[in-house]
């Protein structure tokens, strides 16, 4: 039970997308994360990293995208976690005052993670690599696509709930968000598959971008 309504109005009274993905998007999306789940159940058994970073690496991709759904849903599993609402407001309006030392290249790669819509510059994978190694990278990578492809499914799925309640997103079609939501349960079994093909030739679970930023300018 969410204990606060300065965090739990915010983030389910919208009517607007922050971001919008496409059906492609979510594809490819299920597709990397398959394995990732796989990665961070692992991980809870390891405990390599904590649940707690994750969590905050969760809301810090989330609060890029702006998928409400989700921001609704990790808020919860924060607070049941133990953060406190101070802190939890901070992540999902983007704020650095609660990010710790240790975490910080964590959490500034899976937002730029975010931001180049689960494509990041190979110079900052690298970084990270660098910061805590390949198996830690590894699963903060797995923790910002699963949460990216719950933004993709969550967005046009809070977009149909505020359409029910009587208030439409503001660039948002029936047809969008139907076609996501009942789209994306269709290609779950097709994306799993892919996602098992891929490993059999080990293909990296991940894209990169291998430009830099002096190439775009």
């Amino acid at each position: 039970m969410i204990e606060n309504e300065e965090i739990k109005n915010p983030v389910i009274l919208k009517n607007k997308f922050k971001r919008k993905f496409s059906f492609l998007e979510l594809y490819q999306s299920l597709v990397f994360s398959t394995p990732a789940f796989s990665k961070l159940s692992r991980n809870k058994k390891s405990n390599l990293i904590t649940n707690d970073f994750v969590e905050r690496l969760q809301l810090a991709v989330t609060e890029v995208n702006g998928c409400p759904a989700c921001s609704y849903q990790h808020t919860k599993m924060a607070l049941e976690q133990g953060m406190s609402n101070e802190e939890i407001k901070s992540f999902l309006s983007g704020g650095d005052q609660f990010i710790k030392a240790e975490e910080a290249k964590a959490i500034m790669f899976v937002q730029h993670f975010a931001d180049s819509r689960g494509f990041p510059k190979k110079y900052a994978y690298d970084a990270l690599v660098k910061e805590y190694g390949g198996e830690k990278a590894e699963i903060i990578i797995s923790a910002a696509q699963i949460m990216i492809s719950g933004n993709i499914y969550g967005i046009p799925f809070s977009a149909f709930q505020s359409r029910l309640k009587g208030h439409k997103y503001e660039d948002s079609t029936l047809f969008y968000e139907l076609g996501m939501l009942i789209g994306g349960i269709l290609i779950i079994p097709i994306a799993i598959i892919h996602s098992f093909i891929r490993s059999l030739f080990n293909k990296a679970n991940m894209k990169l971008d291998i430009s830099s930023d002096k190439d775009e300018k």
